[in-house]
Parts: structure tokens; sequence; C-alpha cells
């Protein structure tokens, strides 16, 4: 593996992408890819007009939907489309509902090429025009370069810029560069049911001759420069639950001869964190990687504008007053955030309600190399600890529903080298070397199920929106998304090729 690294340095160093043949083929498809960037805006319309929200049951038929359309769209570049049942959800009524099928696809199986598998969901989250959008969420709207509706950046607009590079080659009658593998989900927003079992069922068939896994469902650090990411968060999430009766009481008859469950409630959150930002749980920090001269170089050229990331926000002060303070403690430093209360009265006006049974809600952002059984066990000792300090009779209860490891991947791993390759070409800039700070299970899933080489290549800029309000994706991003994708294909092609032949080398000596 010394070796062939070693090779694919050397061919770097010696601007091996430079042949004018190259450069040839590149105009060529840029060019196709101007001339039809309106069709394939049309194509994004009509996805986006399919409400396939997944986390509302009663429009499940419109994920298998958009599935079914996805799958036409695969199959018209000449791919072979294969729609796996993934079973049940039990639903919290107890009713059974089928889960949309799953697309596993294939294009081309050439031995001598890399095989690239992409990852991507069409499933969105639940968006309505009252929510405060300003157009119809399923009604893709273009405004001063930017294209508005639910899932143009999360993630039907990147899943669709990949299959337009296809189609670019397959238009112009090019040998595509390399074999293609498509997994494409519908329930991500949901929580992925049924995906990891999948994955581990077909690593020794569809993902067998797979090389590398590229995922593009997360975005830029900026509104301008492109990024790559290496690295995200983990997420443990908890329930603490107070209760002291079966029923709620009315605050003029019991309120100053209980212990209100609210009032304990309160008290453990406030304990969790201090006014810095710091997690107040001992020990919770007792894991975290050290920082290292080659992460800290990485953050010297990222383009970080803190005025832009609070205009992004509506927030006007952060709690860190430099990039590398910001960006490390969104990145490489646990957070804990508290999410909510169930239980408690909540819609407008005054209710004089003693909640009988509250229910806080929070979550801790785990970074390498945390381990989440151990941060579930300081957790819960350490609320139990500051519960018993209060002498309160309630029932404490403490649980985590969720537990999603952090994910990092090394950034001179080929699959990067090839990807900064191709956003030099096509944006004319290196790329800001990344991590995100959110949780995106599915590219630890895939390293730790297939022991493949997986990264993560957005198109989407960092004021796309994504679950919120006007989510957007500029037609600048998503055509140059385009571009950049077909370069890839170019890039990782030719770095594939010096890797193999150093593996033969190494296994014939």
């Amino acid at each position: 593996m010394i070796l062939a690294i070693s090779v694919v340095m050397m061919l770097f160093g010696a601007g091996m992408s430079s042949s004018s043949s190259f450069s040839s083929l590149e105009n060529q498809i840029v060019q196709y890819i101007d001339l039809h960037q309106n069709e394939f805006i049309e194509t994004l319309k009509e996805w986006v007009a399919v409400e396939s929200d997944s986390i509302q049951p009663r429009l499940r038929q419109e994920i298998t939907r958009m599935m079914e359309l996805t799958a036409d769209r695969l199959r018209a570049l000449g791919a072979t489309p294969e729609l796996v049942k993934l079973g049940s959800q039990e639903l919290p009524d107890g009713q059974s509902l089928l889960l949309p099928p799953l697309i596993l696809a294939e294009l081309g199986k050439d031995p001598q090429k890399p095989t690239v598998c992409f990852y991507g969901h069409v499933d969105v989250q639940t968006a309505r025009k009252e929510d405060g959008w300003k157009t119809d969420p399923y009604t893709l709207t273009e405004t001063d370069g930017n294209l508005y509706g639910r899932g143009t950046t999360d993630n039907k607009g990147p899943v669709l810029a990949w299959i337009n590079a296809v189609e670019a080659f397959r238009a112009l009658k090019l040998d595509m560069p390399v074999n293609l593998k498509f997994i494409i989900e519908g329930m991500e927003e949901a929580g992925s049911f049924g995906l990891e079992e999948l994955i581990k069922e077909e690593k020794q068939r569809f993902f067998s001759d797979v090389d590398y896994i590229v995922i593009s469902d997360n975005l830029w650090l900026s509104n301008r420069k492109p990024a790559l990411t290496y690295g995200t968060r983990g997420n443990a999430c908890f329930f603490v639950e107070v209760q002291c009766g079966e029923s709620d009481l009315h605050s003029g008859t019991f309120g100053g001869i209980i212990n209100e469950p609210m009032t304990d409630l309160i008290a453990l959150l406030d304990s969790l964190v201090d006014t810095s930002g710091r997690i107040l749980i001992p020990g919770i920090y007792d894991d975290v990687a050290s920082i290292t001269e080659e992460e800290k170089k990485l953050y010297e050229s990222i383009e970080f504008d803190l005025e832009e990331h609070k205009n992004n926000s509506g927030v006007k002060k952060y709690l860190y007053d430099t990039k590398e303070g910001i960006l490390m403690h969104l990145w490489r430093y646990p957070s804990l955030s508290v999410h909510g209360i169930e239980g408690a009265f909540h819609e407008q006006g005054i209710k004089t309600v003693i909640p009988a049974r509250v229910i806080g809600k929070f979550s801790i952002r785990q970074v390498p190399h945390m381990n989440v059984s151990i941060v579930e066990h300081q957790v819960i000792q350490y609320l139990e600890d500051v519960f018993s300090k209060r002498n309160s009779p309630n029932k404490l209860k403490v649980s985590m529903p969720i537990g999603a490891m952090p994910w990092v991947a090394d950034v001179n791993n080929p699959l990067y080298m090839a990807a900064k390759k191709a956003i030099k070409t096509v944006f004319g800039e290196d790329p800001d070397m990344i991590r995100d700070g959110s949780t995106i299970p599915i590219a630890r899933m895939f390293q730790n199920i297939t022991r493949k080489s997986v990264m993560m290549l957005p198109i989407g800029a960092a004021d796309a929106g994504e679950h919120s309000q006007n989510e957007k994706i500029s037609r600048h991003s998503y055509i140059q998304g385009t571009k950049l994708f077909a370069a890839f294909f170019l890039e990782i092609a030719k770095l594939h090729r010096p890797l193999q032949e150093a593996s033969n080398m190494t296994t014939t000596n």
C-alpha cells in the first residue's frame, strides 16, 4: 500500500492531468452540461414536485413513486436498477406500514476500471407553506439565480447532479472512465430503516467490487468556496424523565406543597452545561482526540466569514471570536444541546397546571475517540447524582434512544486527492478541507461494514437552508456540481490505474 501511495504522489506531482486530450474531453463535457442546464433544472422541478416526505406515514406512496422515478432515470442511462424490498415499519400506534423500496443500480463492469458507488436519498423533511416558506415548497421556483424547493439541496439536487454527469458522457457517446454503482434510499430523513441490514447483506455481492464510496449529502462551509468533508460528529440523544404521579395537578390546589417534576427537570437540564458552552459532566472530555500539527494546518487555509456565518444563522454573538475557535468547537470538540420538554404546556396563553410527568430531551455531539457507551454511563451517573442531592421523592429515568458514532477519514486517501483535483479543475481553486458538526451515520456505516474508502463530496452552499424554510440550491452550485462529478470520474480513473498497477506489483513481489 505504501508503494501504491508513493506512485500516486509522484504522478500527482508530475501533473498527470495536464494532457491536452483530457482537457479537450473536459471541454466537451462542460459545453454539453452548459447547453442542457435548463433541462437538468426541469428534471429537478419534476422531482421536487413529488412530496416524498418520509416523516409522514400518509405520504408513503409518494416516496415509492419517487423511488420509481429515480429508477426510471437510471434505467434511461443504461443502468440496471433493482428495487429492493425492505419489509415493514412498526408505527407508534401499533400499525405496520410497508417501507418504500431501496435502489441498487450498476452501470459498467469493466475490471480495468475503478468502481465508484454513490449514495444518496430522495426523501425529504416535512415542509408547509404556512411554516414560513416564501414559495410553495413543492414547486421549484427560480429567483435571483437560486432554485427554491424542498429537497433541492437535501438531497434530490445532488442525486440528480450525479445522474446528469453520467448523462453527459452517454449523450456524447464517450466511454465512462469508471464503473458506477448507486445505492439510493427513501427513508433517510426518518432514520434509514433497514439500510444497515441491507449493507451487511450486500457486502459480499453488491459491494464486493466497489473501490470507492462517495456521499453528497452535506454542505460547504462557505457560501461560495467549495469544500471536501472528511469527518462528522456523532450524536448521543437522551431522555430525562421526572414523574410525581399519574395525572396533572392544579397549581392552586397543590402548588407549594409538592416537589414539582418540572422544577426538578429544569434543575437537571441546567446542570449539564455552563454559560461558556462547556459540558459539566465529569470525564466527558477524557477521550477527545488530541489535535495534531497536520490538523492545525488544515484550519489555516479555510475560508470562513464570521459575519456571513452569523447572518446565515440570525445569531448576533457566538461563544468564540476566532475562526479556529468556532470551527474546532463545531467539528472536533463535543457539544451539548437541550432540545425540548415533552409533557409541558406549550401552547399560547396560560394554563396553571403542574405536569405529572415531563421528559427533557438533549443530545451530545461526540467526536473521535469518544465511546458512546462510556458517554451513556457518564450521563446517567451524573444526572442521578445531581437528582439525589435534591432529595426529591419523584421518580427519575434517564435513557439514550439514539447513539450514533463520529466518523473521520484520511485526507491523504486517493479518493480525496482525486476530488481535490476535480474541484480545482471546475472551480479554479482548492477546496476547504472541513468536518461537519452534524451527524451523518451513513459514512461510518459504510466504512465499518464494507471496509471501503468513503468520502463526502458536497455541492450545496452554506446558506442552502437544508431542513429549513426556503431550502434552495443555486443554479451555479447545481450546474457546477454536475461538472464536478464528471471531472471526478476522470480524475479517480487516472489515479486508480497506477494504484492498481502498484498493487499488482506488490502482490507479485
